[in-house]
């Protein structure tokens, strides 16, 4: 492993679940809630829409010495983003829409680094995951709104928790699903030149 970078690591999301994949790394990243429009824009196409916002995400917080990294994950079917749901009735919507078809995960991620007065550094990419959902029955879907896990998720399920009894297949990345593709967010902490183990306490 390298020497410590001399620059704090900083996770631009309050999402337990980004922190338990850095945590996984054995990395501990200092939590920043980014407070920015997820309104998305007419037009953008959701790989552009989740990239812009984890980098806007990154950038908002961005203080001092430090490398910070911003992501924002969405769910595709049908060319349609489907965020996280307003409320039950409309998680038990999108599950209907869901059950027993695939769907894209797509996560954009930013790597940011700014350093004394210096204009930032930056770089950006996006993961794409083919997830396909098994038959849900109405009970299915019922039962798995009540345990309440869809209702702060992009798509309505946690692969990592009770939604994963529902997920048929795979294909790509698993990180990204939970939220935080790590061998992209490796690789474009590399094109700015850090080792993001080195990063580890």
């Amino acid at each position: 492993m390298s020497a410590r970078p001399p620059l704090r690591l900083v996770l631009a999301s309050a999402s337990p679940r980004r922190h338990r994949l850095l945590s996984g790394l054995g990395l501990d990243p200092e939590v920043r809630e980014p407070q920015v429009n997820e309104s998305y824009r007419p037009g953008e196409t959701p790989d552009r829409h989740v990239e812009r916002l984890a980098l806007d995400k990154a950038i908002t917080v961005a203080r001092g010495r430090e490398l910070v990294v911003g992501a924002d994950t969405a769910v595709v079917l049908d060319s349609r983003l489907i965020g996280k749901p307003s409320d039950a009735a409309a998680a038990r919507e999108t599950l209907r829409a869901l059950a027993g078809r695939e769907h894209l995960v797509k996560t954009g991620v930013a790597a940011v680094v700014r350093e004394s007065r210096q204009p930032p550094r930056r770089a950006t990419g996006v993961e794409t995951t083919t997830v396909r959902l098994t038959d849900m029955t109405d009970h299915d879907i019922d039962w798995y709104v009540s345990t309440g896990e869809p209702l702060d998720k992009a798509g309505c399920y946690g692969i990592q928790g009770a939604g994963g009894l529902f997920v048929e297949s795979i294909s790509g990345s698993y990180s990204n699903v939970v939220g935080l593709p790590l061998a992209l967010t490796a690789r474009l902490v590399a094109e700015l030149g850090l080792d993001l183990l080195a990063f580890a306490p």
